[in-house]
C-alpha cells in the first residue's frame, strides 16, 4: 500500500507517495515518476497510480512526488521554475536512494520524460535508468501547443481568435506578462525554459533507457520526429530501447482512460531485473 508523505525541500514541502514492495521483500529497483504537465498531471494520475502498484508488486519501489506549484504540493503553479522543479527530482531521487539502498532510476511520462532527461544530463548523482513515456520532444512545440488552449478560449468566448495568435502571446510574455491558459498561470520565466528544451540535445549517456510511444493502432510505427531523435540517440550510442503501443491518448482524453498495454509492456522491464 502507497505511503503519503511530505517531503522537506528549500522552497516548502512537496506531496510524495512511496510505493513499497510487500512487507518483507528487497526492492530490486526504485524509480521516481514524474508527472506531466498542467491538467495532463491529473488525467495521468489513474495510470501513474496503477503502474506503480505493478512495480511494487515486482518489488521495484517508487515515488510519486508532485512537483512545486502542482498537485498537493507547496506554492503555486504560477511561482514554478524548471530549475525549481529539477531540484525537486533530485530530492525525491535523494530520498529514494537512502531508503532502498538502490541507485534510483527516473520515470517521466510527456514533459516530466523531457524533464526526466534534463535531470539525468545535469544531476552530479548517476541515475539508473530511464522510462520515458510518451516523451515531449521539442519544448517549443510544446509550448505552442498550450497556448493554442488559450487561444481556443478566446475563441468559443468571442467568437474569433485574436490575429496575433501564439506570437503575440509569446511576445506578451517576452515582456515580463504571465498568461492564464486552462485554468493555469504560466510564467514568462517558466516559458522561456520550455522554449529551450529539446531531447534531441538531451542524449542519455551511459544510462539504459526505454522509451515507450502510443499510437492509435496496432503495427503503425514511432511517428516520423520521435523516431529521427530515437535514431540520432543510437548512432550516438545511447543504450536505448524503442516500445511502440497501441492505446489512447489518456494523459488528454476527455474523460479519465487506461492503457492497459502500456501497463503491460512497462510491468514486463520488471523480468529483465535480475531477483
Amino acid at each position: 500500500m502507497a505511503a503519503p508523505f511530505f517531503l522537506k525541500t528549500g522552497t516548502g514541502e512537496r506531496f510524495c507517495l512511496y510505493h513499497p514492495p510487500a512487507e518483507g521483500k528487497a526492492v530490486r529497483k526504485a524509480f521516481v515518476y514524474i508527472h506531466p504537465f498542467a491538467e495532463e498531471m491529473n488525467k495521468a494520475r489513474r495510470m501513474a497510480a496503477l503502474q506503480s502498484r505493478a512495480f511494487a508488486q515486482a518489488d521495484i519501489a517508487v515515488l510519486q512526488i508532485d512537483l512545486y506549484g502542482c498537485g498537493d504540493s507547496s506554492g503555486d503553479f504560477g511561482d514554478a521554475r524548471w530549475d525549481i522543479w529539477r531540484d525537486d527530482v533530485l530530492a525525491a531521487a535523494a530520498w529514494l536512494e537512502n531508503r532502498c539502498g538502490v541507485t534510483v532510476g527516473l520515470w517521466g511520462l510527456r514533459m516530466g520524460a523531457l524533464l526526466a532527461l534534463d535531470t539525468a544530463a545535469s544531476a552530479a548523482r548517476p541515475v539508473d535508468e530511464l522510462i520515458l513515456w510518451q516523451p515531449v520532444t521539442n519544448g517549443e512545440t510544446f509550448l505552442t501547443q498550450f497556448l493554442r488552449m488559450r487561444l481556443a478560449g478566446e475563441m468559443l468566448a468571442n467568437g474569433a481568435e485574436k490575429s496575433g495568435g501564439t506570437q503575440e502571446l509569446r511576445e506578451r510574455m517576452a515582456a515580463g506578462e504571465s498568461l492564464e491558459v486552462a485554468g493555469y498561470e504560466l510564467s514568462p520565466a517558466l516559458a522561456a525554459s520550455l522554449d529551450s528544451l529539446n531531447a534531441a540535445k538531451l542524449a542519455p549517456a551511459g544510462i539504459p533507457v526505454h522509451w515507450f510511444e502510443l499510437v492509435a493502432e496496432e503495427g503503425r510505427p514511432m511517428p516520423p520526429a520521435s523516431a529521427r531523435i530515437a535514431s540520432a540517440w543510437e548512432e550516438r550510442g545511447v543504450q536505448l530501447q524503442r516500445h511502440v503501443v497501441a492505446g489512447p491518448a489518456f494523459w488528454s482524453s476527455q474523460e479519465i482512460a487506461e492503457c492497459p498495454a502500456l501497463l503491460a509492456a512497462t510491468t514486463r522491464l520488471s523480468d529483465e531485473v535480475p531477483a
